[in-house]
């Protein structure tokens, strides 16, 4: 399953604009946004929205692809990335959006999907959602460093699941 660049772009740029002005939301949050989108839109619909590929590692489910589509974000000049130190040894990425997203890739329930993940993990500190994220069946039933199965999240249970 190839991931789908366009969308990708669209998801990342649509969250930033979204919420990346919280003082919470970073790349953690961000990472977990992507997830949660993608895996419940699965859940639903047996397909993903933009068929990333995310990787267990022991503190977070990671896009692959994130960095690579940041960067080109940023070098489109649509956001911006700035990297403080939060506490000794450790860097918070905080982002910005510095236009409106175009949405020519992104369905209408897809951009739904997005919106209920926001409404409900936004505010979570990057503490808090990899605490919640850890208890998703499919970050649970993967090895460290392998990649997560979307097939995972027809074994949820509350407060994961998202079908009926």
């Amino acid at each position: 399953m190839l991931y789908n660049i366009e969308k990708m772009k669209e998801a990342i740029h649509y969250i930033i604009h979204q919420c990346g002005e919280k003082e919470n939301v970073g790349k953690t949050v961000i990472y977990k946004l992507l997830y949660f989108s993608d895996f419940d839109y699965f859940e639903l619909n047996e397909k993903s929205i933009t068929n990333e590929t995310y990787q267990k590692y022991p503190q977070d489910p990671v896009p692959i692809h994130f960095e690579e589509i940041k960067n080109e974000l940023i070098t489109e000049n649509k956001i911006t990335e700035e990297i403080t130190q939060s506490y000794p040894g450790y860097s918070k990425y905080n982002y910005s959006s510095k236009t409106n997203p175009e949405l020519k890739y992104l369905k209408k329930d897809e951009i739904e999907r997005i919106n209920k993940v926001i409404n409900k993990l936004s505010n979570k500190t990057a503490r808090e959602i990899s605490d919640y994220s850890h208890n998703d069946i499919p970050w649970r039933a993967t090895k460290d460093y392998n990649n997560i199965k979307y097939e995972f999240v027809f074994y949820r249970n509350e407060p994961y699941t998202v079908g009926e």
